[in-house]
């Protein structure tokens, strides 16, 4: 599903997430997060239902530290912190990350409402930053949770070539094995296939899974402008992508 602007849509959403009555969205290149953020942040905002200084994300290292968000804490030094999962168990706040073909993994309690949001590139894949997200989620609810999650867009398996190296290590990555690596003229990987299966090893059922598709290096809007921000694609210019998740009302 999305919304739409003038540009093409300014978000996708997961129609699983929706039901179980959590505000969230994967922007797209209608927003760009990359340095500027006050009218992104507002747009966004309004998207998800909370003050534009209630829209959080850090500063991204491809690794697995998370942050627990209160609301109370100041928008600024937030995205000053190092970390790759943002999460949060309070009402008008939202748990967000930024992308540009890394993986963003947008997770939910169905019990508590917690909610989380997860970095994971290539690296952070490799380094299983789904279980520290879901570990993360775990600690703050004191359960064990009945989760449900959306894997956003991202470099798919049409665009990730890779060397050996890299396709070994992601091979090793998860129970999806070699089974997530295409081997062809060029290795390519497909980092969906591994981000769902560390799902699933956390105890999340493949059917409480959705997949918002999407591969930000190649997919088009309709009027044929790129969708999504690309550093693959663009280089340094690319912009970045927030996706971001909220408790559920009530």
């Amino acid at each position: 599903m999305s919304k739409s602007s003038q540009n093409g849509p300014i978000g996708l959403y997961s129609p699983l997430l929706e039901r179980a009555g959590f505000r969230h969205a994967f922007f797209t290149n209608s927003l760009d997060f990359a340095v500027s953020t006050g009218e992104a942040l507002a747009r966004a905002a309004g998207v998800l239902g909370v003050l534009p200084e209630r829209v959080y994300f850090l500063s991204q290292v491809h690794g697995t530290a998370a942050r627990v968000l209160a609301g109370e804490e100041r928008r600024e030094e937030v995205v000053r912190s190092i970390g790759d999962i943002t999460l949060t168990i309070t009402k008008g706040v939202a748990a967000g990350v930024r992308t540009a073909d890394c993986v963003p993994v947008l997770v939910a309690d169905r019990t508590s409402s917690a909610v989380a949001a997860i970095h994971s590139g290539w690296r952070g894949t490799v380094a299983n930053v789904v279980h520290a997200g879901i570990a993360a989620l775990r600690e703050l609810t004191g359960g064990s949770g009945d989760w449900c999650a959306a894997v956003g867009p991202h470099i798919q398996r049409c665009c990730f070539e890779v060397g050996a190296d890299v396709a070994a290590e992601l091979e090793r990555a998860s129970t999806a094995g070699e089974a997530a690596v295409i081997r062809g003229e060029r290795l390519r990987v497909d980092l969906r296939r591994i981000v769902r299966a560390q799902l699933e090893a956390e105890g999340v059922s493949a059917e409480a899974i959705d997949d918002v598709e999407g591969c930000t290096v190649c997919a088009r809007s309709a009027s044929g402008g790129f969708l999504f921000h690309s550093f693959r694609r663009d280089g340094q210019r690319s912009g970045r992508m927030l996706s971001a998740i909220t408790k559920a009302a009530g």
